[in-house]
């Protein structure tokens, strides 16, 4: 892979779905793939994806957030022009609206992530 290539960073914490890595290279991605939001967030202040696909997984005993996804957004919102997609079960759909109230500029996909959304998302 090439440097040249845009930069996807793919936090994958649970999985449990498609490896969309193939669609990403594809594209055109440069993929990186952490499974923490700790690496994300570390490797978001290395570099400058520009794009950020990540799983929102509900974390009921936070005490001041509700998932990994807040930190890792708070860490990409000063940062002009990187996209960020987001996976999401839609049971937790009400969830997921308070967290876009304060970060709104993510493309949430619910569960099962169809593949030509998530290409249509990308392109």
């Amino acid at each position: 892979m090439s440097a040249e290539q845009p930069l996807l960073i793919s936090v994958v914490e649970l999985g449990g779905y498609a490896n969309f890595t193939p669609l990403y290279q594809r594209l055109g991605y440069r993929v990186e793939t952490v499974n923490t939001g700790r690496k994300a967030i570390s490797l978001l202040k290395k570099q400058q994806p520009e794009v950020v696909v990540a799983e929102f997984n509900y974390q009921f005993s936070f005490r001041d957030r509700t998932s990994n996804l807040e930190s890792i957004l708070a860490v990409i919102q000063p940062s002009e022009g990187c996209r960020v997609v987001v996976f999401y079960d839609p049971q937790v759909q009400e969830i997921l609206d308070q967290v876009r109230e304060r970060f709104p500029n993510f493309i949430p996909l619910a569960y099962p992530v169809d593949e030509a959304q998530l290409e249509a998302a990308l392109s």
